[in-house]
Parts: C-alpha cells; sequence; structure tokens
C-alpha cells in the first residue's frame, strides 16, 4: 500500500481533523524511530498513519478499537502488520507473533502516547506551537501526573526496552512533529 492509498483511507474513514492529526505526527514519530532502529521507515510509517482508521467506527468500545482496523485493511497489509495494528491496543487481546512485530508495537505505543503529551505541552506554550517546545519541557511533564492525565506515561517509557533513552525518544519525537508542524496546525 502506498502512502497516497493510506491517505486515502485515512480521510475515508476517520472524519474528525484532530484524529487526523494525530495519525500524522505518530506516522512522522515511527518514521523516525524506524530510521533510529535500522527499520523500513515507509512501512514503520504507514503503521502510524493507520493504527487509529477505525477510531470513528468503534465510538467508544476499545475492545474493538485495532481490531476493526485490521479487518478494514486486511486486504491491503501483511497479516503481521495487520496484528501490530490491532495489538497497540492490549484490549484486542491481539500480538504480532515475530520479534519484530513486537517490537513494532513497542514502538507503536511509545510514539501513540509520546505524541499526545507533545500536544498538550505544545498547547500550554505561550503561543500554542511546538517549535516552543524543549525536551527539558518534555520531561517534568511527562513526570507531572496531573498533566495530560490520558497519557499513559509508561508506554512512552517502555521505549526504553527498544534501547533508545527516553530523552533521546523524545527528542527525536519532538523533532518529527516539528517537521510536519504546519500539517498538525501547531
Amino acid at each position: 500500500m502506498s502512502r497516497v492509498e493510506a491517505l486515502q483511507l485515512l480521510y475515508k474513514y476517520l472524519k474528525n481533523d484532530k484524529m487526523r492529526k494525530h495519525c500524522l505526527a505518530v506516522e512522522a514519530i515511527m518514521r523516525r524511530l524506524a530510521q533510529k532502529l535500522g527499520k523500513d521507515e515507509a512501512v514503520w510509517g504507514l503503521v502510524g498513519l493507520l493504527h487509529d482508521l477505525d477510531y470513528d467506527l468503534v465510538g467508544k468500545d476499545m475492545k474493538l478499537h485495532g481490531a476493526k482496523a485490521a479487518e478494514l485493511l486486511k486486504e491491503a497489509l501483511p497479516e503481521e502488520l495487520l496484528k501490530v495494528i490491532a495489538g497497540h491496543n492490549e484490549y484486542t487481546g491481539i500480538s504480532p507473533s515475530s520479534e519484530e512485530g513486537q517490537v513494532m508495537v513497542k514502538a507503536l505505543q511509545a510514539a501513540d502516547q509520546a505524541s499526545g503529551l507533545i500536544v498538550a505541552t505544545a498547547l500550554v506554550m505561550p503561543n500554542k506551537k511546538l517549535s516552543e517546545v524543549r525536551v527539558e519541557s518534555l520531561l517534568k511533564k511527562l513526570k507531572s501526573k496531573d498533566f495530560a492525565r490520558g497519557v499513559d506515561r509508561s508506554k512512552i517509557t517502555g521505549i526504553e526496552e527498544l534501547g533508545v533513552p527516553l530523552q533521546e525518544f523524545l527528542r527525536l519525537s519532538l523533532e518529527a512533529m516539528q517537521e510536519i508542524s504546519s500539517q498538525l496546525g501547531l
């Protein structure tokens, strides 16, 4: 599947502009992580872009989130990537069988949560811009449990299991999102 085809699907199934921007942010982070880890940037980017494809369709039913996206994509992506997308939400009970797939799930979960932390941090800056955010601010906000309560900090810190230090991960994530700040409106 090409990125153009993936974007077409994203716009077909996701009507919420904030969710579309979230998917673009996660795609950017996943591409940067793939580069860091020596993985296929295009594949990792597609997984990041499509991970929440089903969000509007499943509503609040988190047991379906990810699994429904995998179902929608079954003709377009290999089985292992479908399991990564479904498995980013542990409530599905689906997980990849390969070590590579498990690495990708861990990265996707970290990227998913990091994007939320970064956006929340940008929104408390004077001009609400990603260019104002610093890694030091992200580290402080990460430690503050009262800030961005919906962000699962354990998923972000879990990136260290892949050999990527937390500070470096936050830097890579922030830089990736800053590069597409105009698309994100931040």
